[in-house]
């Protein structure tokens, strides 16, 4: 994915961001990996897509489908063994669909404490009825 392109600039942090929550923490492992080494693209956007569904999970009080991956940049590889932190924050509530911003960093295995930004998206998911049907998300008080 990245190999022949010339390297990304490597922004490290010793925090993550405050304004987000973080909703999942996970560590990828070698069955995880592609021809390279690396971790699938894949795998991670299935992780973020989890991550992301969880402030959602909140609002819509039940069944919800992701509809729509408005953006997915892939900033940096993930490695076996990185420690994956996804934070998540609410976009936009809209009459049946909610937009949530994640951003996942990596703290690598020999270096934990430091955080290096691998993934951002911006996802959508919508509230759906029993049949599958869209269906307006309950507003709160």
């Amino acid at each position: 994915m990245f190999e022949n392109s010339s390297p990304l600039p490597v922004r490290t942090t010793t925090r993550p961001p405050s304004d987000e929550e973080l909703v999942l923490k996970v560590i990828p492992m070698p069955a995880d990996c592609n021809a390279n080494g690396d971790i699938f693209g894949g795998w991670v956007m299935a992780q973020v897509d989890l991550a992301g569904s969880v402030i959602p999970a909140r609002y819509v009080d039940g069944r919800m489908a992701t509809v729509a991956v408005n953006e997915f940049i892939f900033k940096q590889p993930v490695r076996v063994g990185d420690i994956l932190s996804f934070y998540a924050k609410l976009s936009r509530i809209g009459r049946t669909s909610i937009t949530v911003k994640v951003e996942v960093y990596a703290e690598r295995f020999r270096a934990q404490g430091t955080y290096i930004k691998v993934t951002e998206a911006s996802l959508t998911y919508v509230a759906i009825d029993d049949a599958g049907q869209p269906r307006e998300v309950p507003r709160r008080a």
